[in-house]
Protein backbone atom coordinates (compact mmCIF):
# COMPACT_ATOMS: atom_id res chain seq x y z
CA UNK A 1 0.00 0.00 0.00
CA UNK A 2 1.08 3.73 -0.81
CA UNK A 3 0.54 4.95 3.10
CA UNK A 4 0.91 9.06 3.66
CA UNK A 5 2.07 9.64 7.46
CA UNK A 6 0.90 13.31 8.22
CA UNK A 7 3.16 14.53 11.68
CA UNK A 8 5.70 11.60 10.83
CA UNK A 9 8.11 14.29 13.07
CA UNK A 10 6.49 13.25 16.23
CA UNK A 11 7.01 10.62 18.67
CA UNK A 12 4.19 8.00 17.40
CA UNK A 13 5.01 9.36 14.11
CA UNK A 14 8.73 8.17 13.82
CA UNK A 15 7.62 5.07 15.16
CA UNK A 16 4.97 4.74 12.86
CA UNK A 17 7.38 5.64 9.70
CA UNK A 18 9.48 2.22 11.08
CA UNK A 19 6.94 0.22 11.51
CA UNK A 20 4.65 0.95 7.76
CA UNK A 21 7.81 0.88 5.86
CA UNK A 22 8.19 -2.80 6.51
CA UNK A 23 5.42 -3.66 4.05
CA UNK A 24 4.26 -0.57 2.32
CA UNK A 25 5.85 2.59 0.58
CA UNK A 26 5.70 5.47 3.06
CA UNK A 27 5.79 9.27 2.19
CA UNK A 28 5.55 11.92 4.60
CA UNK A 29 5.27 15.59 5.69
CA UNK A 30 6.34 17.51 8.73
CA UNK A 31 5.47 20.71 10.63
CA UNK A 32 7.62 22.19 8.04
CA UNK A 33 6.56 20.62 5.17
CA UNK A 34 2.83 20.75 5.66
CA UNK A 35 0.30 23.31 7.75
CA UNK A 36 -2.47 21.15 7.65
CA UNK A 37 -4.38 24.41 9.04
CA UNK A 38 -4.37 25.63 5.57
CA UNK A 39 -6.75 23.56 3.30
CA UNK A 40 -6.04 24.45 -0.40
CA UNK A 41 -2.13 23.12 0.96
CA UNK A 42 -3.68 20.11 2.29
CA UNK A 43 -5.78 18.61 -0.35
CA UNK A 44 -3.02 19.42 -3.29
CA UNK A 45 -0.47 18.02 -0.74
CA UNK A 46 -2.82 14.45 -0.06
CA UNK A 47 -4.22 14.45 -4.15
CA UNK A 48 -0.40 14.81 -5.23
CA UNK A 49 0.48 12.12 -3.10
CA UNK A 50 -2.58 9.59 -3.89
CA UNK A 51 -2.16 7.29 -0.47
CA UNK A 52 -4.19 4.11 0.09
CA UNK A 53 -4.28 5.51 3.50
CA UNK A 54 -3.24 8.50 5.48
CA UNK A 55 -2.07 8.53 8.98
CA UNK A 56 -2.94 11.66 10.75
CA UNK A 57 -0.81 11.81 13.60
CA UNK A 58 -0.12 15.61 14.00
CA UNK A 59 -1.98 17.68 16.82
CA UNK A 60 -1.48 19.89 19.66
CA UNK A 61 -0.63 17.88 22.10
CA UNK A 62 -0.02 20.22 25.22
CA UNK A 63 -2.99 19.19 27.26
CA UNK A 64 -2.14 21.93 29.67
CA UNK A 65 -1.11 25.06 27.25
CA UNK A 66 -4.67 24.35 25.01
CA UNK A 67 -6.50 25.52 28.44
CA UNK A 68 -4.70 29.34 27.43
CA UNK A 69 -4.25 28.68 23.64
CA UNK A 70 -7.93 27.58 22.62
CA UNK A 71 -7.90 29.35 19.44
CA UNK A 72 -4.83 27.12 18.12
CA UNK A 73 -5.46 23.60 19.72
CA UNK A 74 -9.19 24.06 17.91
CA UNK A 75 -7.56 25.16 14.64
CA UNK A 76 -4.87 22.59 14.53
CA UNK A 77 -7.05 19.85 16.34
CA UNK A 78 -10.34 20.20 15.07
CA UNK A 79 -9.80 22.35 11.63
CA UNK A 80 -6.58 20.98 10.89
CA UNK A 81 -8.22 17.72 11.26
CA UNK A 82 -11.20 18.19 9.03
CA UNK A 83 -8.87 19.78 6.33
CA UNK A 84 -7.25 16.14 6.34
CA UNK A 85 -10.57 14.84 6.40
CA UNK A 86 -11.47 16.97 3.52
CA UNK A 87 -7.94 16.25 1.43
CA UNK A 88 -8.64 12.16 2.00
CA UNK A 89 -12.27 12.82 0.84
CA UNK A 90 -10.69 14.20 -2.25
CA UNK A 91 -8.07 11.52 -3.04
CA UNK A 92 -10.56 8.62 -2.03
CA UNK A 93 -8.01 7.17 1.02
CA UNK A 94 -8.74 6.14 4.00
CA UNK A 95 -7.86 7.95 7.01
CA UNK A 96 -5.97 6.97 10.54
CA UNK A 97 -6.43 9.51 13.50
CA UNK A 98 -5.13 9.44 16.59
CA UNK A 99 -7.20 10.38 19.33
CA UNK A 100 -6.92 10.48 23.15
CA UNK A 101 -8.65 9.00 26.28
CA UNK A 102 -9.30 12.41 27.10
CA UNK A 103 -12.65 12.02 25.21
CA UNK A 104 -14.17 11.11 28.62
CA UNK A 105 -14.72 12.50 31.71
CA UNK A 106 -13.83 9.78 34.00
CA UNK A 107 -16.35 9.06 35.86
CA UNK A 108 -17.91 5.83 34.22
CA UNK A 109 -15.79 3.90 36.93
CA UNK A 110 -15.12 1.03 34.64
CA UNK A 111 -13.27 0.40 31.71
CA UNK A 112 -15.06 2.87 28.64
CA UNK A 113 -15.83 1.25 25.33
CA UNK A 114 -15.87 2.89 22.08
CA UNK A 115 -19.46 3.43 21.97
CA UNK A 116 -19.54 4.94 25.29
CA UNK A 117 -20.57 8.47 26.03
CA UNK A 118 -17.81 10.80 25.50
CA UNK A 119 -17.52 13.86 27.61
CA UNK A 120 -14.23 15.58 27.42
CA UNK A 121 -13.19 17.87 30.53
CA UNK A 122 -9.55 19.94 28.75
CA UNK A 123 -10.29 22.44 25.91
CA UNK A 124 -7.75 19.38 24.58
CA UNK A 125 -9.76 16.72 24.84
CA UNK A 126 -12.80 18.61 23.23
CA UNK A 127 -10.56 20.03 20.10
CA UNK A 128 -10.09 15.94 19.72
CA UNK A 129 -13.24 15.02 20.00
CA UNK A 130 -14.59 18.06 17.56
CA UNK A 131 -12.14 16.50 15.43
CA UNK A 132 -13.68 12.90 15.41
CA UNK A 133 -16.99 14.26 14.51
CA UNK A 134 -15.63 16.27 11.78
CA UNK A 135 -14.31 12.94 10.12
CA UNK A 136 -17.39 11.37 10.46
CA UNK A 137 -19.39 13.88 9.10
CA UNK A 138 -16.67 13.40 5.77
CA UNK A 139 -15.37 10.04 5.65
CA UNK A 140 -16.67 6.69 5.28
CA UNK A 141 -13.42 4.97 5.32
CA UNK A 142 -11.47 6.18 8.58
CA UNK A 143 -9.95 4.43 11.43
CA UNK A 144 -10.40 6.70 14.69
CA UNK A 145 -7.77 5.38 16.95
CA UNK A 146 -8.14 6.31 20.84
CA UNK A 147 -5.25 5.71 22.48
CA UNK A 148 -3.68 7.19 26.27
CA UNK A 149 -0.45 8.11 28.43
CA UNK A 150 1.86 7.65 25.15
CA UNK A 151 5.36 7.28 25.67
CA UNK A 152 8.36 6.16 23.30
CA UNK A 153 12.16 7.40 22.56
CA UNK A 154 11.14 10.54 20.12
CA UNK A 155 9.77 12.55 22.28
CA UNK A 156 9.52 14.07 25.57
CA UNK A 157 7.23 11.85 27.99
CA UNK A 158 6.42 10.72 31.27
CA UNK A 159 9.64 7.98 31.69
CA UNK A 160 11.82 10.55 31.16
CA UNK A 161 10.41 13.52 33.15
CA UNK A 162 10.70 11.35 35.81
CA UNK A 163 14.38 9.94 35.58
CA UNK A 164 14.98 13.89 35.03
CA UNK A 165 13.25 15.21 38.34
CA UNK A 166 14.66 12.12 40.25
CA UNK A 167 18.47 13.58 39.34
CA UNK A 168 18.16 17.25 40.92
CA UNK A 169 15.09 15.69 43.20
CA UNK A 170 15.30 13.56 46.59
CA UNK A 171 11.19 13.65 46.76
CA UNK A 172 9.16 13.30 44.37
CA UNK A 173 5.22 14.02 44.60
CA UNK A 174 2.84 12.14 41.89
CA UNK A 175 -0.46 12.11 41.28
CA UNK A 176 -2.01 9.08 42.75
CA UNK A 177 -6.05 9.05 41.76
CA UNK A 178 -5.72 9.00 38.08
CA UNK A 179 -5.95 5.82 36.46
CA UNK A 180 -5.05 4.80 32.92
CA UNK A 181 -2.89 2.73 30.69
CA UNK A 182 0.56 4.03 29.10
CA UNK A 183 0.74 2.97 25.71
CA UNK A 184 4.31 2.68 23.85
CA UNK A 185 4.46 4.14 20.75
CA UNK A 186 5.86 0.92 18.83
CA UNK A 187 3.15 -0.92 19.87
CA UNK A 188 0.65 1.59 18.91
CA UNK A 189 2.58 1.86 15.74
CA UNK A 190 2.55 -2.01 14.83
CA UNK A 191 -1.15 -2.19 16.28
CA UNK A 192 -1.96 0.58 13.69
CA UNK A 193 0.05 -1.48 10.49
CA UNK A 194 -2.24 -4.19 11.38
CA UNK A 195 -5.51 -2.55 11.39
CA UNK A 196 -5.19 -0.62 8.03
CA UNK A 197 -4.49 -4.34 6.26
CA UNK A 198 -8.37 -4.68 6.31
CA UNK A 199 -11.28 -2.29 5.88
CA UNK A 200 -12.93 -2.81 9.13
CA UNK A 201 -13.43 0.69 9.38
CA UNK A 202 -14.75 2.61 12.82
CA UNK A 203 -13.75 3.75 16.32
CA UNK A 204 -10.60 1.67 18.07
CA UNK A 205 -9.63 1.98 21.49
CA UNK A 206 -5.84 1.09 21.10
CA UNK A 207 -3.38 0.67 24.71
CA UNK A 208 -1.16 -1.52 26.10
CA UNK A 209 -3.30 -3.73 28.53
CA UNK A 210 -2.99 -3.08 32.62
CA UNK A 211 -3.22 0.17 33.56
CA UNK A 212 -1.97 1.96 36.81
CA UNK A 213 -2.02 5.27 38.61
CA UNK A 214 0.52 7.65 38.00
CA UNK A 215 2.23 6.88 41.41
CA UNK A 216 2.08 3.31 40.34
CA UNK A 217 3.23 4.29 37.22
CA UNK A 218 6.11 5.98 38.67
CA UNK A 219 7.58 3.42 41.00
CA UNK A 220 7.44 1.09 38.02
CA UNK A 221 9.74 3.21 36.32
CA UNK A 222 12.07 4.10 38.85
CA UNK A 223 12.05 -0.03 39.52
CA UNK A 224 13.21 -0.15 36.36
CA UNK A 225 16.19 1.78 36.85
CA UNK A 226 17.02 1.06 40.31
CA UNK A 227 16.28 4.37 41.25
CA UNK A 228 15.51 5.13 45.34
CA UNK A 229 13.77 7.82 45.74
CA UNK A 230 11.05 9.41 48.17
CA UNK A 231 8.06 9.44 45.79
CA UNK A 232 5.29 10.93 47.47
CA UNK A 233 1.36 9.91 46.69
CA UNK A 234 -0.50 13.26 45.88
CA UNK A 235 -4.43 13.75 44.89
CA UNK A 236 -5.33 15.49 42.19
CA UNK A 237 -6.79 18.52 44.22
CA UNK A 238 -3.01 18.89 45.89
CA UNK A 239 -1.56 19.03 42.20
CA UNK A 240 -3.70 21.46 40.56
CA UNK A 241 -2.86 21.67 36.76
CA UNK A 242 -4.61 24.44 33.67
CA UNK A 243 -6.45 21.74 32.33
CA UNK A 244 -8.65 19.23 34.32
CA UNK A 245 -8.15 15.52 33.43
CA UNK A 246 -10.54 12.17 33.56
CA UNK A 247 -9.94 10.30 37.23
CA UNK A 248 -10.27 7.12 35.39
CA UNK A 249 -9.87 6.87 31.36
CA UNK A 250 -8.70 3.10 31.22
CA UNK A 251 -10.08 1.71 27.94
CA UNK A 252 -11.74 -1.65 26.54
CA UNK A 253 -9.62 -2.72 23.51
CA UNK A 254 -13.14 -3.86 22.44
CA UNK A 255 -13.61 -3.75 18.89
CA UNK A 256 -10.15 -4.39 18.89
CA UNK A 257 -10.60 -7.89 20.27
CA UNK A 258 -14.16 -8.88 18.25
CA UNK A 259 -12.09 -7.98 15.08
CA UNK A 260 -9.79 -11.06 16.52
CA UNK A 261 -6.37 -9.02 16.85
CA UNK A 262 -4.48 -10.12 19.88
CA UNK A 263 -4.15 -7.79 23.09
CA UNK A 264 -1.68 -6.11 23.12
CA UNK A 265 1.23 -6.64 25.87
CA UNK A 266 1.49 -5.19 29.50
CA UNK A 267 2.05 -1.49 29.73
CA UNK A 268 4.61 -3.13 32.49
CA UNK A 269 6.97 -5.23 29.97
CA UNK A 270 6.57 -2.33 27.11
CA UNK A 271 7.92 -0.01 29.63
CA UNK A 272 11.13 -2.40 30.52
CA UNK A 273 11.74 -2.70 27.10
CA UNK A 274 11.52 0.96 26.14
CA UNK A 275 13.31 1.83 29.67
CA UNK A 276 16.50 -0.41 27.93
CA UNK A 277 16.71 1.99 25.26
CA UNK A 278 17.08 4.63 27.13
Amino acid sequence: MRILIIGSEGMLGHDLVDALSIENEVNTTTIDTLDITDIDKTIQTVKEMKPDVLVHAAAYTDVDGSESNSDLAYKVNALGTRNVAVACHEADCAMVYICTDYVFDGTKGSSYYEYDQTNPLSVYGKTKLAGEVYIRDTLNKFYIVRTSWLYGFHGPNFVTTMLNLAESNDTISVVNDQIGSPTYTVDLAAAIGELIKKPAYGIYHVTNSDYCSWYEYAKQIFHNAGVNIDLKPVTTEEFPRPAPRPKYSVMENYNWKMEGYPKLRSYKQALKDYMKLL
